[in-house]
């Protein structure tokens, strides 16, 4: 339930932002993930994204079973957000916006922008929210959140800033990324959350 509760308030805020044309979608966004990892992550870890999901996974912090309902979850939520925003915002309001296509070095540059921040996103993840360093602190939301508005500031001209598989299924229901090119992303994320999680096992050995 907290699994679901927080990515259905992350994608419907990433999805309600945009296609309103906030111009302070970036800054909702990672205010958003910040303060529900802040509610949730005693009780499920507040992943609230398949690619962390993984990560923690590769990690060891997290069994397979549990990972694979994670998932279903995490896309469910994400899958119901994206309904609630076309039926919130209007469906017609959705589909005036282009839907987000890539071609040639756009794909490659929405690719590289997508695996290096979605990286960016499971490394910060594992260190403050799983190390055995870091068991009691208080900044883990806030870093984690300001990943995310970092990442849509500094690359979502180039991608949509996604960095998360539920936000890009939910994006590609409400009309905001091209369903042909949706592969992009979820292959760049799923290589991001797989290389967090060795690079996390590789820089701190001791810490199981």
């Amino acid at each position: 339930m907290v699994e679901a509760i927080g990515t259905f308030f992350l994608v419907f805020t990433v999805g309600a932002a945009v296609t309103t044309a906030s111009p302070l979608a970036p800054v909702g966004i990672g205010a958003v993930l910040m303060v529900m990892i802040y509610a949730g992550a005693h009780l499920s870890g507040g992943h609230y994204n398949p690619a962390v999901t993984l990560a923690v996974l590769v990690r060891g912090k997290i069994g397979l079973v549990d990972a694979l309902g994670y998932w279903i979850v995490q896309f469910g939520a994400g899958l119901l957000a994206a309904i609630v925003v076309r039926n919130v915002v209007g469906a017609d309001r959705v589909t005036t916006r282009a839907p987000l296509t890539l071609s040639g070095h756009a794909l490659l540059a929405a690719f590289a922008v997508e695996l290096l921040f979605t990286f960016a996103l499971c490394y910060v993840v594992l260190n403050v929210a799983t190390s055995r360093r870091h068991p009691d602190n208080t900044f883990y939301g806030a870093a984690i959140g300001f990943t995310v508005m970092a990442g849509a500031v500094a690359v979502g001209a180039i991608s949509g800033g996604a960095f998360n598989p539920s936000v890009t299924l939910g994006a590609a229901v409400m009309d905001i990324f091209a369903w042909p090119t949706l592969w992009v992303y979820l292959v760049a994320q799923a290589i991001a959350g797989l290389a967090a999680g060795v690079t996390f096992l590789a820089l701190n050995p001791d810490d199981k």
